[in-house]
């Protein structure tokens, strides 16, 4: 069997890269750890003391606003309206809260996920006709891992745990463009509204390519070793005590805000540049609705680049608010995020060229329907 020699993916230092026969979730890391994994408080404690920490977080969260420009404009003397000004308002304003919904939002997604195995999940999606497994997967891979490098490994193992081709496919597109991480920004950033909105269109476009590349026909095209290999049972997850969900909750924080706080950071702080600086009407000539080739561009743009949705998002939230449209700049993100160029090189060891063209077309030509779609209509 060949075995892969993948260097960790870019958006973790701490990645050890593909292992196909010892596919571990974290979850069951934890339960391999319970007894080094306790908490000093427990019991009513424990839940009191969650209470309370909700009460600070909403505390600080409520006064960012005021603080951002108490900051900018008297602590540091900028002027209201200023292009430095409002950068910098705007770098304040967003950063503690992009992060600060990040370490909530992850916190709970972290103690789902505790109950949710790389086995389980296989037994659930093995034996599904196509279109409920599709649906199936797609959902799942929202509550999944937040970096398509990291998706790869469970990708190989459900092809291995006999999972159909086109239901793999349906998670290993919606495992890194639809996740909590991508939620959050998008909620804190811009609503609920256009939060709701990508995650449909999300759910959609992995559900219909995931069908499509199922509907081909093409598992001859995935490699030999991969279709031969057998993925470990770690067992279900059983024996986690409250306490133990919510040590891994704080663990998934630790993880996934440690990965991506950078990229928040960086990102912002494009953002802002662009909110202070770029003239609305420059913006609009080049991604407006009336720019025909603006979508197509923009995927093509995104593709070879590679960031996540920490990084992609708070620029994205700026050129909308320079007048770019709303399609444009959401096929240049899903472009971004679900079609790297790293991802495509990991998924070379595990797919022909053939298989990795048609998903990438698939992909791509969902994304295009959508971002002319929504340009139409909004």
């Amino acid at each position: 069997m060949e075995e892969l020699n993948i260097k960790p993916c870019a958006c973790s230092s701490e990645s050890k890269g593909l292992e196909p026969l010892g596919i571990n979730s974290e979850a069951e890391t934890v339960v391999e750890e319970q007894e080094e994994s306790t908490l000093p408080i427990k019991g009513n404690a424990l839940w009191a003391a969650m209470g309370g920490g909700l009460v600070v977080w909403y505390a600080i969260y409520s006064q960012l606003l005021p603080f951002s420009k108490y900051a900018a404009f008297d602590l540091f003397g900028l002027l209201p309206g200023s292009h430095l000004g409002e950068a910098v308002q705007f770098f304040i304003y967003d950063t503690p809260k992009v992060l600060m919904l990040l370490v909530l939002v992850v916190f709970g997604i972290g103690i789902i996920r505790s109950y949710v195995t790389v086995e389980w999940t296989r037994k659930v999606l093995a034996g599904k006709r196509e279109s409920y497994g599709n649906v199936l997967a797609a959902l799942l891979g929202v509550v999944t891992p937040f970096c398509s490098c990291s998706a790869v490994p469970l990708f190989i193992g459900f092809v291995a745990g006999e999972v159909p081709l086109g239901v793999t496919f349906s998670f290993l597109i919606s495992a890194p463009m639809v996740n909590e991480v991508a939620l959050v920004l998008l909620y804190g950033l811009m609503g609920w509204k256009v939060a709701a909105l990508y995650f449909v269109t999300g759910i959609s476009i992995a559900i219909v390519a995931g069908w499509v590349i199922g509907r081909l026909g093409m598992e001859k095209h995935v490699e030999g070793w991969v279709k031969l290999a057998s993925a470990q049972n770690n067992g279900p997850q059983n024996g986690m005590s409250v306490e133990d969900r919510v040590v891994f909750g704080l663990d998934s924080v630790k993880e996934i805000v440690g990965k991506v706080w950078l990229y928040v950071v960086i990102g912002i702080a494009a953002g802002a540049a662009i909110h202070g600086y770029v003239p609305e009407d420059m913006m609009a000539s080049i991604m407006g609705k009336g720019v025909w080739w603006a979508v197509p561009a923009s995927v093509l743009l995104g593709i070879p680049m590679y960031t996540n949705a920490a990084g992609v998002i708070p620029i994205v939230d700026a050129l909308l608010g320079k007048g770019a449209a709303l399609g444009t700049v959401l096929a240049f993100m899903m472009s971004v995020i679900a079609l790297s160029f790293p991802e495509m090189v990991i998924l070379r060891k595990v797919l022909k060229p053939k298989l990795i063209a048609v998903f990438v077309g698939v992909v791509a030509s969902g994304i295009l329907i959508v971002g002319y779609l929504f340009n139409m209509i909004i």
